[in-house]
């Protein structure tokens, strides 16, 4: 099944283009949401923050959508994330590496926004390769990173 509009332009936008002004076209007011780092937020607010903070310790962050089913009035998505680990993030500090990770996205919509998005994300697959990245990062700068 195709990926519905409302979806694509929400991570084209919002994730990919970094529209944060997009937020108050794609959801409700009182919207619900569970990010793929495990935050929870309610309003756009606090979702624009989110994506500010992913943005910040990750350039060229991007969302791909692998597949995607829609049911109703949810659609359901499996996601990569991508960019480049610039800032501290997760506990670890700046590699200039590019991390990626999997995660899956619960959409609910409300007449034409999203009202709650829901993203679990493989986070143990995330640490591992930022510890990896870490890891790679040749002798002395690699200490230097260790010891901010």
């Amino acid at each position: 099944m195709s990926v519905p509009k409302l979806v694509q332009q929400f991570y084209d936008r919002i994730w990919n283009g970094g529209d944060l002004e997009a937020v108050d076209t794609f959801l409700s007011e009182g919207f619900l949401f569970r990010g793929s780092l495990g935050s929870e937020s309610k309003g756009r607010g606090g979702f624009a923050d989110y994506v500010r903070f992913v943005k910040d310790a990750l350039s060229n962050f991007r969302c791909e959508i692998l597949e995607c089913i829609t049911e109703d009035d949810r659609a359901f998505a499996k996601v990569r994330f991508s960019g480049i680990h610039i800032r501290e993030f997760r506990g670890n500090p700046p590699t200039g590496l590019r991390v990626h990770w999997l995660g899956a996205a619960l959409f609910r919509f409300e007449k034409d926004t999203i009202a709650e998005l829901w993203v679990l994300g493989d986070l143990n697959g995330l640490d591992d390769l930022l510890k990896e990245n870490l890891e790679s990062i040749h002798g002395t700068h690699h200490e230097a990173l260790r010891a901010r």
